[in-house]
């Protein structure tokens, strides 16, 4: 039987997992430690290095599938290898989950018509080019900039926007609560698991090394947001939060974050719209530059 320390992600992986994800860049959201080690808390996903390439693994009673792993591409090969025969002697089919394209391609190259992939649009990762998002120049983005002047003008010397840090974290967790009561988060598990990472990602900011900032009203908080850098030229949001009866305050604090965070990335990831209506339609409308597509690879029958 293979054997395969597989582990649940935890604080003291992050220097070796960071390393695979920095020498083997991808613009894919999940690419960052603090994304796999925040989420590992609300999916079964645990980690391991295996012929030298970092896999992770995502199983529980109804699946088993692995992420495509991050290595040289040697190494990956094997891995795969490896990977094929667990699952088998698991008594599962052998599956990936979140292949880009180019990961495909690679797995096409060393196994011809052996594998299919099945793209899934609501995992679709949305990629914008920083300097649109700032500035929101150009005629299709004429209505965002509207959002944003009539914000400036009906909050007028009452608005700030500010750099998370440890000093203001404490205003952005209280935010978040009252967030959570507001949203029916309790209710629904998807937003319970989606505050949790939230919550968590407050808690552990230091430690994840994150990226945020805030928009504040009289002094309130009413919205922030925190991401960090995936890959040279591509900076992640991970989190975006506002009250929804703050007119503009979602265009504002994402306008105002890339301003000044953003600036030093050629690209911005947005994340994907986990198929929501209302989310697809508002990443949409900001003209995104290109998607990350991610998919599902299974064995032709």
């Amino acid at each position: 039987m293979t054997e395969i320390p597989f582990k649940r992600p935890e604080l003291a992986d992050r220097e070796i997992i960071t390393h695979y994800f920095e020498h083997h860049t991808s613009r894919s959201c999940e690419r960052t430690f603090a994304n796999v080690y925040l989420w590992s808390r609300q999916y079964p996903v645990t980690w391991a290095v295996v012929e030298d390439a970092l896999v992770f693994k995502s199983e529980d009673e109804t699946h088993l599938s692995y992420a495509y792993p991050a290595g040289e591409p040697q190494q990956v090969k094997k891995a795969l290898e490896v990977l094929m025969e667990y699952s088998k002697e698991k008594g599962w089919p052998f599956t990936l989950y979140n292949v880009t394209p180019e990961y495909f391609a690679q797995l096409e190259e060393w196994y011809p018509g052996r594998f299919q992939i099945e793209y899934d649009r609501d995992s679709a990762d949305y990629v914008y080019e920083s300097e649109k998002l700032a500035t929101l120049a150009g005629k299709k983005l004429h209505g965002k900039r509207n959002h944003i002047n009539k914000f400036k003008s009906l909050y007028e010397g009452r608005w700030s926007y500010e750099k998370l840090t440890k000093d203001n974290l404490e205003d952005c967790f209280q935010m978040a609560l009252k967030w959570r009561n507001e949203n029916g988060c309790e209710d629904d598990p998807e937003k319970r698991g989606e505050i949790c990472v939230t919550l968590n990602s407050l808690r552990l900011f230091e430690e994840l090394k994150l990226t945020g900032g805030i928009l504040r009203i009289d002094g309130e908080v009413v919205a922030f947001t925190i991401g960090e850098p995936i890959c040279p030229d591509t900076f992640v949001v991970h989190i975006e939060k506002a009250f929804a009866d703050i007119q503009g305050a979602y265009p504002m604090i994402n306008q105002q974050f890339v301003e000044h965070e953003c600036m030093d990335y050629q690209y911005v990831n947005r994340e994907e719209d986990t198929g929501a209506e209302g989310l697809r339609k508002a990443k949409l409308s900001y003209r995104p530059v290109f998607l990350v597509e991610k998919g599902k690879v299974t064995e032709k029958e």
